[in-house]
Order: structure tokens, then C-alpha cells, then sequence
């Protein structure tokens, strides 16, 4: 199957070669460098709030081995000289500061995480926003390019993956480095033989968590990319599931499915396999470590070991249990780096991901022709503040001077090539014209050229050599949505959004009246099925109006070109998938809609061109023909083979 199942006639023309190349990944400290940066210009006081309490929070837990050194200290002396009454408020005192650092910790430890939480949900909420706004002004081009499932793993997958770095990874990674820290200095300060035994076995720790974490995070990565392919296929298979069905393609469908699907588990199995060895090895050394710095202890006391440290203290008993202690906090927070390792990997992949798509090139407008209401005022045309239902191109000059032109519909090519691919050329010296209010009809087999030409119009994509003018204006001139706005399109394959009827239709013209709606779908003919539902303009439209038929669907988004009133209206085989008895009533508010205006049409019924004022063969992205149908017929040429039914359209 295609890549989109939704995909146009022009999307199949050598497009496939098209697919861009794969972006160059930043590093990973370069993603988190980045990610940081924006946290930052999304939260500048909260941000270094949250993560300040969590360092002081580091601190204040490490400090506690110092007051347990000092209260074994007292009672050593105190046991000493039997003298109890006299050591008890002395080690009440110490009790009493240490509960207020406790107190402390607790408080900071309740401003980060709810700090931090309000920057997650809010980071992620602006994430999507700049995901989505920049994802309007993307070229048509990538999304014919790009799976609609991966395209939506940004907003699921990535995004959560982002959300367990940033919520949870990076501040506990901060609060282990300055944990670590601390309670290294706290080390050195009362043993540094101690301390020295304590980092030789965190580093076999720290070298077996780059060992097997490294594995574990590669496969983690890929399983990410895995996981966007499964769901951009499975997207893919429902978008076609009618035509798996009819071409009894299911064993098939499922064993493409199997074998993504293996992959994924591939991935994941690899992934889990070296990240739950892990954390168990690394437990297991942490407790030898223990008992090592436990034994080295009572050896280094009973042979009275000179002790080298930074405080001057001899190593005794009130030195070796805060040791005992910090060694089990030691290893715990290296073992914390460890679990966090895999989220941090996955978040970077997520962000990765994130940041390819906010840096895809936007579309290119460098159009300043814009259209304008107009009116005419002592015999000159003017821009008007309000709707007057006339238009203008508004051309501003580089002396000053603005001229505006009236909007009337002519569209002329000049000599255009176009090509997908640099080199892959798909149109050839492509010229015509269409006067105001005239009808030109496409005609030829699938891959011809017929809706490429359509999106050059709409500046889609821009032609590689010739020129497109509208009303004398280089169509490059005018800024796209200007342009757009002064075409029409209905296209075979309809999109209804979820919303009213009415909603639907205004679609075309979000400041159009209910007055306006209504008789745009009575010139499309679609009033009268309309009023029929069951809340007639007011009926709740979902999944794509999959409760209506295709030919009421297809009325709707006729009814919606409608009411967008434009001079200009491009018909895409808008009724080559409606029955014979609705294509009749379709055809008359068709006809309506096209009375006046220029009309370019592609149809595979050739009798819906015959009244065209010209008709246009296409073979191969060539003109090969052009005439009315009665000139072309006496011909017999290949319009003749096709409506007498010698060859077919594909």
C-alpha cells in the first residue's frame, strides 16, 4: 500500500523518490542543552525555583551523617565520665537542629515537585502548541511525505517520553549529583582512606551502568522509532482497511503488521533485558561494598590506622558509622543514575524527535500582493474597512505606490515545468488560459498531471520554470493566502471536521451568516437532505460525518466551496464517487456554483465536461490535446478513443 492511502493522483506521480532525508541528530547533551533553554524562557522564575529547593533539599539529607558523628561523639564522652544529665541537652540541641533540617528538606522537597509539576504539564502544553502552529505553515510536501501516525506519535509518544525526562529524570539526576557531591566532601572531610574505598567501588558501579546502560539506552532509542513506525502503519491499514477487505489482502496486511510488529519487540526485549539487569547487579555491589568498607573499618580501628583526613580526626567508631551510612547513600544514588539513565535516553530520543519538527523548513511566502475589499469611489477602485463583495489585489510598488486590480478570474500558464524531484520532470511546457468565467476540463489516465496542475495553482508547490499568472499577477507575487482564498477546491476525497453541519459549512467562510450557509447549500443541493436529519443544520458531525453518505458528504464540501464565493473554483473529481441519481442533483448545484466563475474540472465522467469551454488532454504531464468536445470528437484523437470508450481512463 502507499505510504497515504489518502493520497492525490498528483502524490503518485515519481513522488515517491521524494522522501526527504533524514535530518542529522543533534548529541544528547545538545537536545537537553536546548530542552533546558526552553524550560527556561517558558518558566524563568519558577524553573531556578524549583530546581534550587531540590539542591537545597540534596544538602540538607546529606548533612545528617555530620549530626550522627557528633551525637555518637558526645555520648562516647559522656558515657565516659557517667555523666548523662550533662550530655542530654547537648544532644537534645543537636536533635532539635537536625529536625529543623529535616523540616527544611520537607519543604523544599514539596516546592519542587509541585513546582517542577507545574512546569512539566505546562512545558508540555506549550511544546504542543509550538508543535501544532508551526505544523499549519509546513509545505503540503511533507505531509505527503510523512505517515499520519508518525506525524501523531510527536503528540503521544514523544511527548510523554518528555514528559518523564523533564518531570521526573533530570531533577532527580540534579538532586544525585549535588547529593553525591555533598556527601564526597563529607568523606574526604573525616576519612579520605575511607572515602578512597567508597569511589574505587562506586566506580565499578558507575563503569557497569555505562556497560549495561549504554546497550539498554541504543535499543531504548530505537524502540522509540520502532513505536512511531507501528503506529504510523497501523494508522495507514485503517485508513484502508475497505480495500484490504476487497482485495482479500488480510493474511498479508497482518504479516506486514508481524514483522514491524517483531521489530518493535525486538527492540523493547533488548531494551528491558540489559535495563532490569541493572539494577540488581548494582544492588548486589552496592551491599559487598558495605561489608567491605565495614570490615576496613574495624581493621583500620584495632590497628589504631593512622587516619588522613581533612578534619585532623583519628577514625573511630563515631567516624565509621556515619561511613557505613553515607556508603549506603552513595551506592543508592548511583544506582538512582542508573534507573534514571533509560527515561533520560528516551525523553532526548522524544525531544529529538520534537525538535526535527519544529526545525522542518515552514512554507516559503515571500508574496506582498494581498486581496483587499474593495469599492469604487469616483470611478476609482479603493480598499473598503467592510464586506462589500468585491475584491481587489492590493499591489504595493517599491516607489510607493499602491495599484489595485479588480479580482475577475482570469488564470493563465506560461510554458510551466514542474518536477517532485530536481531532474524527474512531470509537467512539460505546460500553457493555457482561462478567462473569467470560463470552464476548463482535465482529462487523462491517473498520473497525467491533472491535479498537479491544480496545486500549482494553489501554490502547493512552486513550478520549476515558466510562469502562473492570476488577473496579469505572477502568482508568486501574491501571498498564498491571499491566493487561496480566491480559489475554490472540492476535492473526490471530502474531510468534515467534527462539529455542526452548520460548522462545517462555514468552514469555507468563518464570518459567513447561518442565511449565508443555508443558501449555499441549497445552490449545492444539499439543503434538502440536511433538513432531514435528525437536528437538521445542527447535527453533531464526527469522525469524518462517517454517518452520512459519500454523497452527502460530498455536498457538504460543495456547499462549503460555496459559500467561500471565490471567482475561482477547482473541482478534483468532486463527483467520480457519487451513484448516477445523486451525481444528477449534485451536477445542478454544481452548474450554479459554476455559473460566472472560472472552473477548472477533473473528472473521469466524461460527460460532466462536455459543456466545458475547453478541454484539456493530458498524457504524461503533456498537453497532447485541447478543443471543445464537438472540436476534439472530430479529431478522433485520444479524447475521441476515450469517450467512445476505445481506451479508458485508469
Amino acid at each position: 500500500m502507499s505510504k497515504q492511502t489518502q493520497a492525490q493522483e498528483a502524490q503518485t506521480e515519481q513522488k515517491s523518490d521524494a522522501a526527504p532525508q533524514p535530518r542529522k541528530k543533534g548529541s544528547m547533551g545538545k537536545i537537553i542543552g536546548r530542552t533546558m533553554k526552553m524550560l527556561w524562557q517558558f518558566y524563568p522564575i519558577l524553573l531556578p525555583v524549583a530546581l534550587g529547593t531540590a539542591v537545597v533539599q540534596a544538602i540538607m539529607q546529606s548533612v545528617p551523617n555530620i549530626f550522627l558523628e557528633r551525637i555518637l561523639t558526645i555520648i562516647e564522652q559522656y558515657i565516659g565520665a557517667a555523666d548523662w544529665s550533662g550530655a542530654q541537652p547537648v544532644i537534645f540541641s543537636n536533635v532539635a537542629l537536625l529536625a529543623s533540617m529535616y523540616v527544611i528538606s520537607l519543604i523544599c522537597n514539596v516546592i519542587s515537585t509541585q513546582g517542577m509539576a507545574i512546569v512539566t504539564q505546562g512545558a508540555l502544553q506549550k511544546f504542543r502548541y509550538r508543535m501544532f502552529d508551526h505544523m499549519q505553515d509546513l509545505p503540503i510536501s511533507y505531509f505527503d511525505s510523512h505517515l499520519n501516525g508518525d506525524i501523531m506519535s510527536y503528540y503521544t509518544n514523544d511527548i510523554d517520553a518528555m514528559r518523564q525526562m523533564i518531570g521526573i529524570s533530570l531533577p532527580q539526576l540534579l538532586f544525585t549529583f549535588i547529593m553525591l557531591l555533598a556527601v564526597m566532601i563529607i568523606m574526604f572531610y573525616y576519612s579520605i582512606p575511607m572515602a578512597l574505598i567508597i569511589i574505587l567501588g562506586s566506580a565499578v558501579m558507575v563503569g557497569l551502568t555505562r556497560f549495561l546502560g549504554g546497550r539498554s539506552a541504543r535499543n531504548f532509542m530505537m524502540q522509540q522509532k520502532t513505536t512511531a513506525d507501528v503506529e504510523g502503519h497501523i494508522q495507514e491499514i485503517m485508513n484502508g482497511e475497505k480495500v484490504v477487505k476487497v482485495f482479500s489482502h488480510e493474511k498479508e496486511t497482518e504479516a506486514s503488521f508481524d514483522a514491524i510488529n517483531d521489530e518493535l519487540m525486538a527492540r523493547s526485549r533488548d531494551a528491558n533485558a540489559y535495563s532490569n539487569t541493572l539494577m540488581p547487579v548494582l544492588n548486589n555491589i552496592g551491599n559487598l561494598l558495605y561489608v567491605i568498607v565495614a570490615i576496613a573499618a574495624g581493621i583500620m580501628i584495632s590497628t589504631n590506622f593512622q587516619n588522613v583526613s581533612f578534619s585532623g580526626m583519628a577514625l573511630n567508631i563515631a567516624v565509621a558509622v556515619p561511613f557505613l551510612n553515607m556508603t549506603r547513600q552513595f551506592s543508592a544514588q548511583i544506582g538512582q543514575i542508573s534507573g534514571q539513565i533509560n527515561s533520560v535516553v528516551m525523553g532526548v530520543a522524544g525531544a529529538g524527535r520534537i525538535f526535527e519538527l519544529l526545525d522542518e523548513p515552514v512554507e516559503k511566502d515571500e508574496g506582498y500582493v494581498t486581496l483587499v475589499n474593495s469599492e469604487m469611489v469616483d470611478g476609482e477602485i479603493q480598499e473598503a474597512e467592510y464586506r462589500t463583495g468585491y475584491w481587489a489585489w492590493k499591489h504595493p510598488h517599491k516607489d510607493g505606490t499602491v495599484t489595485y486590480t479588480p479580482l475577475k478570474g482570469d488564470v493563465r500558464l506560461f510554458d510551466v515545468d514542474f518536477a517532485y524531484v530536481p531532474g524527474n520532470t512531470v509537467l512539460h511546457d505546460i500553457s493555457l488560459y482561462a478567462k473569467p468565467g470560463q470552464k476548463v476540463a482535465f482529462v487523462g489516465a491517473t498520473g497525467a498531471g491533472k491535479t498537479t496542475i491544480t496545486n500549482l495553482l494553489n501554490r502547493f508547490y512552486d513550478i520549476e520554470d515558466g510562469k502562473i499568472r492570476y488577473d496579469g499577477i505572477n502568482i508568486n507575487k501574491i501571498k498564498k493566502s491571499s491566493l487561496r482564498r480566491a480559489l475554490g477546491v472540492v476535492l473526490q476525497d471530502v474531510n468534515l471536521f467534527t462539529g455542526t453541519v452548520m460548522d462545517n459549512i462555514r468552514y469555507g467562510r468563518l464570518n459567513a451568516t447561518d442565511e449565508d450557509c443555508v443558501r449555499a447549500a441549497k445552490l449545492a443541493g444539499a439543503d434538502d437532505f440536511i433538513r432531514r436529519l435528525p437536528d437538521g443544520y445542527h447535527t453533531m458531525l464526527k469522525d469524518n460525518g462517517s454517518a452520512l453518505s459519500q454523497g452527502q458528504r460530498q455536498l457538504i464540501s460543495i456547499a462549503r466551496a460555496a459559500v467561500a464565493d471565490p471567482p475561482v473554483m477547482i473541482l478534483d473529481e468532486a463527483t467520480s464517487s457519487i451513484d448516477t441519481r445523486t451525481e444528477a442533483i449534485v451536477q445542478r448545484g454544481m452548474d450554479a456554483l459554476m455559473y460566472d466563475r472560472t472552473t477548472f474540472v477533473i473528472a473521469h465522467r466524461l460527460s460532466t465536461v462536455r459543456n466545458s469551454n475547453v478541454i484539456v488532454v493530458l498524457d504524461h504531464g503533456r498537453i497532447i490535446e485541447r478543443g471543445t468536445h464537438e472540436e476534439l470528437l472530430a479529431k478522433r484523437g485520444t479524447y475521441y478513443q476515450l469517450y467512445t470508450g476505445a481506451f479508458e481512463l485508469e
